[in-house]
């Protein structure tokens, strides 16, 4: 079945790096869009990036243009989220997710969600 597994969350101070991994597994994954959503308590889920099956295309957030850079190794079943210039609004619960379908790019499969992984950035 479709598995999800979000790593690399942690508490860092304003203006660091994190690098964000998501393990993929049973599903053709390089056939697939994917997705970086957050979610801050008390806050609605946020779609912050999401790259093309190829890794051609990439897009972001404006709140996340400039800082953070998602990537992909098709190889691997690897999904990352390499996080620079982090400020505290950047905390959050932060999850990858599949495409809904292969081959395009509609929205996240919600039937599918990781753990997460906990990213706190103090001020």
């Amino acid at each position: 079945q479709v598995q999800l597994v979000e790593s690399g969350g942690a508490l860092v101070p304003s203006g660091g790096s994190l690098k964000l991994s998501c393990a993929a597994s049973g599903f053709a994954f390089s056939s697939y869009w994917m997705y970086w959503v957050r979610q801050a308590p008390g806050e609605g889920l946020e779609r912050i990036s999401t790259i093309s099956g190829d890794g051609r295309d990439t897009y972001y957030l404006d709140s996340v243009k400039g800082r953070f850079t998602i990537s992909r190794d098709n190889a691997k079943n690897m999904l990352f989220l390499q996080m620079n210039n982090l400020k505290p609004s950047d905390t959050a619960l932060y999850r990858c997710a599949r495409d809904l379908d292969p081959n395009t790019w509609s929205r996240p499969d919600d039937t599918n969600w990781g753990q997460g992984t906990q990213v706190t950035v103090s001020s």
